[in-house]
């Protein structure tokens, strides 16, 4: 996946982690904590392209 692309990813990840906190409550509900691994990952994913691709 290229950098373009998991930006957005992130930025949906990101919004969609600060819904469930709102719609939760609680940092700590399994939902919520789901998702924050979901953006970790993608997070991971773009650090990686960029490494590889340092000059984008």
């Amino acid at each position: 996946m290229e950098c373009g692309e998991l930006k957005l990813e992130i930025e949906a990840a990101r919004k969609k982690l600060y819904q469930l906190k709102m719609d939760y409550g609680d940092l700590l509900h399994p939902h919520v904590i789901q998702q924050s691994i979901v953006l970790d990952d993608l997070i991971n994913q773009y650090n990686q392209v960029k490494i590889k691709k340092p000059m984008e």
